[in-house]
C-alpha cells in the first residue's frame, strides 16, 4: 500500500488545521498583520436586479442582525521544539537562549448559538489541541473561552465564553435547502474580520472528497477562503443554516477561492451540538455489518445489472443488521431511499446516524429485492487488548479517524500503549495503524474484535507507522 496521501486536491481554505499563524509562508506571514484590521471589507451580493419584477431588497438590514453572532476565533498551542542537543546539559548552558518551545497560533470564525450560555459553534480543527482559545467578538470584546468538547470527524466544536450582551444566530433547517438558494458566508477570512461573500447553494448532501471526514456537505460558491473556518452559512432569513469547513482548489489552499466551499449542515451540527451537551462525546449507531465494493464480476455472479451497493460480507453477532435478517452475501442499494452506491457511502450513512435510529433498507439477494428494517446500536469507542488476546495487553484500540478512512485506509488505531507491557515489548506503540492481523479479516474496530473469536496460534500484525513506514510484527 502507498504511504497515506497527502490531500493535494484540498484547499482546506478554512483548511483542517484552521488558518495557521505560524507557518512558513511568506503569504501567511501577510495575513498575520491584516488580523488587526477592523475593517468591513465590501462585497457584492450576487443577487438579481429583480425578481417578478420586484427590486430585490438589499441584504444589509439582514446582515447587521447576523453579523454580531460571528465571532473571530484565536488559538494559541505551546509546542516543544524537538532537537537532540536540547537533552545535553551542557549545551543548555552554553546557549540557554534558544528557545525550546514555540507557540503556533491560528485563527479560524466561529458562531454564537445560545445568547445566555455563551454558547459558540466552531469547528474542531479551529480549536484542536489548543492551549488557550481567544474569542473576539462584533463590538471589540476579546474573552477567554472554555472548551465543552468536540467531534474530530464531523469537525464540530463547541466552546462557551464568559460575556453578555451577545447575540445568537437563530438555527434554521438545513433539510429545507434546495439547489439554487440564496446564501451568504460570514466569517473572518485572511485576518480580515466580519466579512460577507454572497452566493447560492450549489449542491446539497454532497459526499465522496478524500481526506475529509463524515461528509453531508452543503456545498456553494459563495466565496471561502482560509480564516472562515467555523464562520456562518445563513440563509436570506438570518438562519444559520451551515458552518462553513473548507473549500476545494485542486491548485492548493493559497491559490484562491473557486466557488467550491463546504459547509456543514446545521441540523447535524445540532445533532452533535445535543450530544455534546448532554454526553460530552458523540455516540455513532451502527448496523453492525462489514462490506466491500462491487466489481462487474460480482456484480454479474450476483445477478445484478450493475456494479453499484454495498456488499456484506459480514454480519456482526448481536448487531442491528443480524437482528432484521440481513446476511453475508446480501447487497445494499439504499438506506431511507437513499442509494447507497459504495461500502463508503454506507460507511458514511451510518456515522452521521444516533444510536437508535430505525432504518429501512433496500437490499438485493439472490438477485431479488428486499425490503428490511434496522435500528441502529452503539459502536465500541475502545477496545483494551487484553480483553482480545493475552499478547496485546498493555494496547488500546480505537478506530481510524474518519479523515483517514475518508482517505482509502481501513484498519484500527493504537491510541495508546503502557510502558512496559507486553505489547510494547513486542514492539507496538501507541500511533500504529493495525492494516491486517493474522487473526482474520476486519475492516474497522468492530470488525477486529470480532476477529478474535478464535485466537490464531501466531500474531502477526501488518502495521503502518509514521504515515508512510510499513512492516509486521509478531505479537509475543
Amino acid at each position: 500500500m502507498r504511504p497515506i496521501p497527502t490531500l493535494l486536491t484540498l484547499a482546506l481554505a478554512a483548511a483542517f488545521g484552521g488558518f495557521t499563524a505560524t507557518a512558513i509562508n511568506a503569504h501567511l506571514d501577510n495575513r498575520a498583520s491584516a488580523a488587526t484590521l477592523g475593517t468591513v471589507v465590501p462585497t457584492t451580493a450576487a443577487l438579481p436586479a429583480a425578481v417578478a419584477g420586484q427590486a430585490v431588497p438589499s441584504l444589509a438590514p439582514m446582515l447587521e442582525q447576523a453579523m454580531p453572532a460571528v465571532v473571530s476565533v484565536n488559538t494559541k498551542q505551546v509546542v516543544r521544539v524537538r532537537n537532540p542537543y536540547f537533552d545535553d546539559p551542557f549545551f543548555r548552558r552554553l546557549f540557554p537562549q534558544v528557545p525550546q518551545e514555540r507557540i503556533n497560533e491560528s485563527l479560524g470564525s466561529g458562531v454564537i448559538i445560545d445568547a445566555a450560555r455563551g454558547y459558540v459553534l466552531t469547528n474542531h480543527h479551529v480549536v484542536e489541541n489548543a492551549d488557550d482559545v481567544q474569542v473576539t467578538l462584533a463590538d471589540g470584546r476579546t474573552v477567554k473561552a472554555e472548551f465543552l468538547g468536540s467531534d474530530r470527524d464531523t469537525d464540530i466544536a463547541l466552546i462557551r465564553i464568559p460575556a453578555d450582551k451577545l447575540t445568537a444566530l437563530p438555527l434554521g433547517n438545513s433539510d429545507q435547502l434546495r439547489v439554487g438558494d440564496f446564501v451568504v458566508a460570514i466569517g473572518n477570512p485572511f485576518g480580515f474580520s466580519q466579512t460577507v461573500t454572497s452566493g447560492i447553494v450549489s449542491a446539497v448532501g454532497r459526499s465522496g472528497i478524500r481526506g475529509l471526514g463524515y461528509q453531508n456537505f452543503i456545498q456553494t460558491d459563495a466565496s471561502i477562503n482560509p480564516g472562515n473556518s467555523g464562520g456562518a452559512l445563513v440563509n436570506l432569513n438570518g438562519q444559520l443554516i451551515g458552518i462553513n469547513t473548507a473549500s476545494y482548489n485542486p491548485q492548493g489552499s493559497m491559490a484562491g477561492n473557486i466557488g467550491l466551499g463546504l459547509a456543514i449542515p446545521s441540523n447535524l451540527a445540532r445533532d452533535v451540538v445535543e450530544q455534546l451537551i448532554t454526553k460530552g462525546v458523540v455516540v455513532r449507531g451502527t448496523l453492525g455489518v462489514e462490506t466491500q465494493n462491487l466489481t462487474p464480476q460480482i456484480a454479474q455472479g450476483l445477478g445484478l445489472e450493475e456494479a453499484r451497493g454495498a456488499l456484506v460480507t459480514r454480519v456482526l453477532a448481536g448487531s442491528g443488521a443480524a437482528a432484521a435478517g440481513v446476511k453475508a452475501g446480501d447487497v445494499v442499494t439504499a438506506i431511507n431511499g437513499q442509494r447507497v452506491d459504495s461500502a463508503q457511502a454506507l460507511h458514511n450513512f451510518e456515522g452521521l446516524s444516533t444510536v437508535g435510529r430505525t432504518v429501512d433498507l433496500e437490499v438485493r439477494r439472490d438477485g431479488k429485492p428486499l425490503q428490511l428494517k434496522a435500528t441502529l446500536k452503539e459502536q465500541p469507542r475502545a477496545v483494551v487488548g487484553d480483553t482480545l488476546d493475552p499478547r496485546l495487553t498493555g494496547a488500546t484500540f480505537v478506530d481510524l479517524p474518519e479523515s483517514l478512512r475518508q482517505a482509502g485506509i481501513n484498519g484500527v488505531l493504537v491510541s495508546e500503549v503502557a510502558r512496559g507491557s507486553r505489547a510494547a515489548q513486542s514492539g507496538l506503540a501507541g500511533g500504529d495503524v493495525i492494516l491486517a492481523a493474522s487473526s482474520g479479516a476486519f475492516t474497522d474496530l468492530a470488525g477486529w474484535r470480532a476477529s478474535f473469536s478464535q485466537r490464531p496460534p501466531q500474531l502477526v500484525l501488518s502495521i503502518l507507522r509514521g504515515g508512510s513506514q510499513r512492516g509486521q510484527l509478531m505479537m509475543r
